[in-house]
């Protein structure tokens, strides 16, 4: 059984606290989770929550140097990140560093805004279109992503503009639109606080008290409702600098922590992951009409993604893929994984668990797992509930997911083919929208 022990204690404020003593080493991880992602956004105005990823590393008037040399001299690391769903930073630092960490961390909660001056959003803005040209504009099949979500999800949808945003939104962005993105979901009341390390849960508690509790609670943040995406059946193409086509197939899925959710995510390994994966065999190993593959159930709150996407081997089309894998996703769907199969899932997930409880913090480390079971399902203590979802789906069970969440007809297929080649693409597919 994984357990992970903590303490847990809610401010006064509505900030979550949460400790997991860890005295192997002399380190303390602080993560902190805001539920606040590019789906609180709406069309018009998206990338914000980002670009508040970026500002918040800026400082205070406390800190007006940033916030990365004062940890980094105390023999820290530090990041965060953005999702659709939420926004996370950690630290990992020497024991006697804690307080720093926690001090920062509420000093630029209370802070920020008189240090956000049009100089650093003007910087940091320019810092995020540049992100946006190098990881996706530029990069070999980059806007694929921004195709697929826009194809999955109707334009009111929040999963159906990129977390980065969209160019011509962020340069219409004002400062007051980043202030009031920061007063509607940057408070206590929408975080939570996770602490895990060389630590008594007293001591952090009296500390995160000390330390965030005169913050304002802040507004209540209603939950997004959101209707679940209509069937889709379509077939689109993308042109790009690349040399061979790519087929992307992708469809709607179950939530995170949804029915169906952990089963998808094990029908994606079976299919695609790995040397032993049914479509590595038949694509890669036997009949070389690819030559990279990969599977994901990419889980989100309001609603999931399973994708698979192969690259086309000189000579073969996209066409020919295309079939072998619906072949494939037919067979599984009517026989289910073989024994071996199934037990080779269930132990890759298993390992999957225990090497995430190996760190203390960072992206995946036990601060960051706490804080996500904390903020999805309103308890930290989803570990073991979590990895049982996977060791308790049969081979029946996987066979009824492929049925029912991998339909033909609730498909997109998304051709990647060279520029100037359109005819690579799938029959029938018509030109993508949503990359500029």
């Amino acid at each position: 059984m994984i357990h992970v022990p903590f303490a847990k204690a809610t401010l006064d404020n509505g900030l979550d606290v949460i400790v997991h003593e860890d005295h192997h080493a002399p380190l303390v991880a602080v993560s902190i989770w805001y539920h606040v992602g590019s789906k609180n956004e709406r069309p018009g105005l998206t990338g914000l929550a980002h670009l508040f990823e970026h500002l918040m590393f800026e400082g205070s008037p406390h800190q007006p140097e940033g916030y990365f040399a004062p940890l980094q001299e105390a023999g820290g690391a530090l990041n965060g990140s953005t999702s659709a769903d939420r926004t996370n930073y950690w630290e990992v630092v020497p024991r006697d560093a804690a307080r720093l960490a926690l001090w920062m961390e509420a000093d630029r909660l209370a802070f920020l805004p008189p240090a956000l001056t049009e100089a650093r959003f003007e910087t940091q803005r320019g810092v995020v279109l540049n992100e946006r040209r190098q990881n996706y504009e530029n990069r070999p099949y980059g806007l694929a992503p921004f195709a697929l979500m826009a194809a999955l999800f109707p334009a009111d949808h929040p999963y159906h503009w990129p977390t980065i945003g969209q160019p011509e939104d962020l340069m219409a962005t004002t400062i007051d639109d980043v202030r009031g993105f920061f007063a509607r979901y940057y408070h206590p009341s929408n975080a939570s606080l996770a602490i895990a390390g060389d630590i008594g849960a007293d001591a952090a508690i009296r500390m995160a008290e000390e330390l965030f509790g005169s913050i304002p609670a802040g507004p209540a943040v209603p939950a997004v409702k959101v209707a679940s995406p209509a069937a889709l059946g379509k077939r689109i193409v993308l042109e790009d600098r690349i040399e061979m086509p790519r087929l992307y197939l992708a469809w709607p899925s179950p939530a995170l922590f949804d029915s169906g959710d952990a089963e998808m995510d094990l029908v994606g390994d079976l299919l695609a992951n790995g040397r032993t994966s049914r479509l590595y065999a038949r694509l890669i190993h036997d009949r070389r009409i690819a030559t990279e593959l990969a599977a994901a159930q990419s889980s989100r709150e309001l609603g999931s993604t399973f994708q698979i996407v192969a690259t086309a081997a000189p000579g073969h089309s996209l066409t020919e893929i295309e079939a072998a894998i619906r072949e494939e996703i037919s067979r599984f769907a009517d026989d289910g994984p073989t024994d071996v199969e199934w037990q080779r899932g269930r132990a890759q997930a298993e390992a999957a668990f225990v090497s995430r409880l190996q760190t203390l913090g960072g992206f995946g480390g036990k601060a960051d797992q706490l804080n996500a079971y904390n903020v999805y399902n309103d308890s930290p203590d989803g570990f073991e509930a979590d990895l049982q979802r996977y060791l308790k789906a049969t081979p029946r069970d996987l066979a009824g997911a492929a049925a029912r969440w991998l339909d033909v007809d609730r498909s997109v297929a998304l051709c990647v083919v060279p520029a100037g080649q359109p005819e690579l693409a799938l029959p029938d597919s018509t030109p993508a929208s949503g990359v500029r």
